[in-house]
């Protein structure tokens, strides 16, 4: 196997754009070569198997996905209210929308983690921990909730950016931001 790093990043960037495009039955070494502008057999050299370039596409959409500001928006003096939770969720939908062709690969490996289950396996763990940190961060911000609000919240708006990127026509802005806010509202528990 090869060890360019920054080559396989480009083949796994590269494998992002044909699951989005092409769904998961269309993610061969050839169509990786192609989207890469590589030479044939490129990515035969990196991925031991297709199962390999499968797993470490998963992997590659989360880094994708984490925000560059990470730190400020889990900084508890950027405000502790309900309306910061509206702010950082509509922040959410935004990332993965804006990450269209990433968020619709994960999609891709979802639907074939169903018929692979070691790909499952990696999937569960990955988003698990992805989960998890949600939870951490969301807890640390000190922003309204706990663990079930981030639960509620993760499953409501991965569907709603779903919806945004296969069906864009569905929802308008002020509708995105009204789902956002109603979400939020309807995930908080009661204060006391």
């Amino acid at each position: 196997m090869r060890k360019n790093p920054e080559r396989r990043l480009a083949l796994i960037d590269a494998a992002i754009e044909v699951l989005a495009r092409e769904g998961a039955r269309g993610l061969t070494f050839r169509a990786v070569d192609s989207q890469a502008t590589v030479p044939n057999g490129t990515a035969s050299n990196y991925f031991a198997n297709r199962d390999d370039l499968l797993t470490q596409t998963g992997g590659r959409i989360y880094e994708r996905l984490i925000p560059d500001n990470l730190e400020a928006m889990i900084d508890p003096v950027n405000g502790t209210d309900r309306e910061r939770l509206v702010t950082l969720m509509f922040e959410v939908v935004e990332r993965g929308s804006s990450f269209g062709k990433g968020f619709l690969a994960l999609m891709e490996l979802r639907l074939e983690a169903t018929r692979r289950p070691d790909l499952r396996a990696v999937l569960t763990v990955r988003i698990r921990e992805d989960f998890e940190l949600n939870v951490a961060n969301h807890l640390a911000s000190r922003v309204p909730g706990d663990a079930m609000t981030v639960r509620l919240l993760y499953l409501s708006l991965n569907w709603l950016i779903l919806d945004r990127l296969t069906l864009p026509d569905l929802f308008g802005d002020e509708d995105i931001r009204a789902l956002v806010e109603a979400a939020v509202d309807r995930a908080l528990p009661p204060t006391r």
